[in-house]
């Protein structure tokens, strides 16, 4: 099927992504744009994964603070090289990490992050909740379960919904820019103030 320079240009402004990909892309979900964006972010979560384990050793410190000064934000944010690191599209990425973390006030970073011991006081408490409320013993585990899910969602940075595009994660959206500038990119570490505290 042939597509319209016109609905590629289209997709290449909604996705960033280079002419060739979004060309295949539409080819593939047979013009439908909302279709296409979905083959791209699939394919681009998988570059992303190839690219994890390369070293990251440049980057830079975000930040951003809240509108009246009464939150703000670093965020170190690191890359490949010194060059990505310059990269306006970078410096925005961790910049609106940073403003999505004054925002959600995560407590980790990933899911890795989390210490065995606070796991296990998250499971105790979402247990006891769920049998207070009568449920039979056999499916507490699986209450228990959904309800660690939905903590990793909203405690670990990379698990949150994206404050500025809820459809994705933070970590798809670092996946989408790590398959568009072809380079792998972590969140290091962050602190978040907030005045009074």
């Amino acid at each position: 099927m042939s597509v319209s320079a016109e609905l590629v240009k289209k997709l290449r402004e909604m996705t960033g992504a280079g002419f060739m990909e979004c060309k295949s892309a539409l080819q593939e979900a047979k013009g439908d744009l909302e279709t296409a964006v979905v083959i791209l972010r699939k394919k681009g979560l998988t570059a992303a994964a190839k690219k994890g384990g390369r070293e990251t050793k440049e980057g830079l410190i975000g930040s951003y603070i809240h509108t009246g000064g009464r939150i703000g934000v670093l965020v170190e944010l690191n890359c490949e090289t010194d060059f990505v690191a310059r990269n306006a599209e970078f410096q925005t990425l961790a910049r609106d990490i940073a403003m999505h973390i004054a925002a959600s006030d995560p407590r980790f970073i990933s899911k890795e992050e989390v210490s065995e011991d606070v796991l296990a006081k998250e499971r105790e408490i979402f247990k006891e909740q769920a049998r207070s409320t009568g449920k039979p013993e056999n499916v507490l585990d699986k209450i228990v379960e959904g309800r660690i899910s939905k903590f990793y969602s909203e405690a670990c940075l990379l698990d949150q919904p994206f404050v500025k595009d809820p459809s994705v994660t933070v970590g798809e959206h670092i996946a989408s820019h790590i398959a568009r500038i072809k380079e792998n990119m972590r969140v290091r570490r962050f602190v978040r103030y907030k005045l009074g505290d």
